[in-house]
């Protein structure tokens, strides 16, 4: 039950998000109470700021390709997924711990959705533009459950349950299991009741794809192969970030071309699959990723997508092909151990795919961890969030209006904004003496400075 002065408390400051006015899914200036942008002109929208409404013709054909699009409704997707994040974004900081999930739905994702546990929400919810739904469980209360489902998989073996993430979508904690039985026995290992989390049954297996290269090829200690994500640098190291599974720290690397290239400097597998190569001089970094038709789309920053979003995979074995998001935060059991905080997608890969790039417009998300079915029946990928990659080594993902920097410490306290340093939705920075909240998680630019980015910051 909520008490009264909180409540009315509450109310105020929806009211106060309410004031804003409707952000259109057009890319429209937002944040009427932002501090104006440095510089003379409007203050860019999320579609323009993101890249998103100066998409790449090789982007837009496989949208149209895998996701049945006209060419229209391509290009107005990515305009309306990338203005759909920073309204969640704003959502989500004004409902605190009632959030219950954002997703976009819809051939356009035209469709915002927003849930919280108090019906009192639905206002604010929909001045901003979005449908809302009222929901039982908060987000919170959604990542605990999932949390002891993750405990338990330390305890107990889950290769007949191999796959469990929170379904925002569906407000519940669901469990992906060889049959129902072996559902329920993991279920009830974690301490949770069979009415807080959903089992679905099927036959598949999540495998690693790892034998044939995505994207470029680099061949491990002259035998292996894997694939190139993404281009970062560490200081003035340069580098590229793939699979933790690729590779073991102090492996050697070759290219493409079989000649010298560099070596693993860190690796995460199992737990996380993340890794990254440091190159010789012989590499240069490059914000490039391989699409069809041996054509590029320019990497332009890491801002995580939204469940419901699209999203494009790089792979040698299978090409460019386009889905959708269905799950953030998931835990995978492969035959070689468990990996947990991968984002699951209805991309087709097959074997050969691994390590390479995702991208949600011109947005990196991940590199392939592993999956299921193929490219001719359908199936299902996962992949390592990037932003937890260039966090958790200290890297800087190389961009088409990259600037040289170096990460700040990820301690996760209180901070100055920092160019370099990823930023979790959520976290307030301080910049020339105002404070902002971050709408969208992502790893901070030199051109993304919260006073001229009301798509990523929100003035407090």
């Amino acid at each position: 039950m909520v008490h009264r002065h909180a409540r009315t408390a509450r109310r105020a400051g929806l009211g106060a998000l309410g004031a804003l006015g409707a952000l259109v899914l057009a890319a429209l200036p937002a944040n009427a109470g932002a501090e104006p942008a440095p510089t003379a002109g409007p203050v860019p929208g999320a579609a323009q700021t993101l890249g998103a409404d100066r998409p790449s013709p090789q982007l837009l054909s496989a949208l149209q390709r895998d996701l049945k699009l006209t060419p229209a409704q391509a290009s107005e997707r990515l305009v309306n997924e990338a203005e759909a994040g920073t309204r969640a974004g704003r959502l989500r900081n004004a409902l605190g711990e009632r959030f219950a999930g954002a997703w976009v739905r819809g051939a356009t994702a035209k469709e915002l959705t927003v849930a919280t546990t108090d019906s009192d929400d639905v206002p604010a919810i929909e001045a901003e533009g979005a449908t809302a739904m009222v929901v039982k469980r908060p987000l919170a209360e959604l990542t605990a459950a999932k949390e002891k489902l993750d405990a338990a998989a330390g305890r107990v073996k889950t290769l007949d349950t191999p796959v469990w993430y929170v379904d925002v979508t569906k407000n519940r904690v669901m469990v992906q299991a060889t049959s129902l039985a072996a559902g329920a026995a993991f279920i009830k290992a974690a301490g949770l009741q069979a009415e807080d989390v959903g089992i679905r049954a099927t036959k598949d297996r999540p495998r690693l794809l790892k034998d044939i290269t995505g994207g470029d090829a680099f061949y491990i200690n002259d035998s292996a192969r894997c694939s190139v994500g993404f281009s970062v640098t560490k200081g003035a190291q340069p580098g590229f970030v793939t699979a933790g599974h690729c590779g073991r720290a102090g492996d050697t690397t070759t290219g493409y071309d079989r000649t010298a290239q560099g070596s693993f400097q860190a690796s995460t597998f199992p737990g996380e699959d993340m890794a990254w190569v440091a190159t010789n001089a012989q590499w240069t970094p490059t914000p490039g990723v391989k699409a069809q038709d041996s054509q590029e789309v320019q990497v332009t920053g890491s801002v995580q997508a939204l469940v419901g979003a699209s999203v494009c995979r790089s792979g040698s074995t299978t090409g460019w092909h386009c889905g959708t998001i269905q799950q953030h935060d998931t835990s995978v059991t492969y035959p070689e151990g468990r990996v947990d905080g991968l984002t699951r997608t209805t991309v087709c890969a097959e074997p050969g795919d691994s390590g390479g790039p995702y991208l949600a417009g011109s947005q990196a998300q991940g590199v392939t961890s592993g999956g299921s079915g193929d490219c001719t029946a359908g199936g299902t990928t996962y992949y390592q969030p990037v932003n937890a990659i260039l966090g958790d080594f200290g890297l800087t993902l190389t961009t088409a209006a990259a600037q040289a920097t170096s990460p700040a410490p990820q301690d996760g306290t209180a901070q100055q904004w920092t160019e370099g340093r990823v930023y979790e939705a959520g976290t307030t920075v301080v910049r020339d003496g105002v404070r902002y909240q971050c709408l969208q998680t992502h790893q901070a630019q030199g051109a993304w400075a919260p006073a001229g980015t009301p798509a990523l910051w929100q003035r407090l």
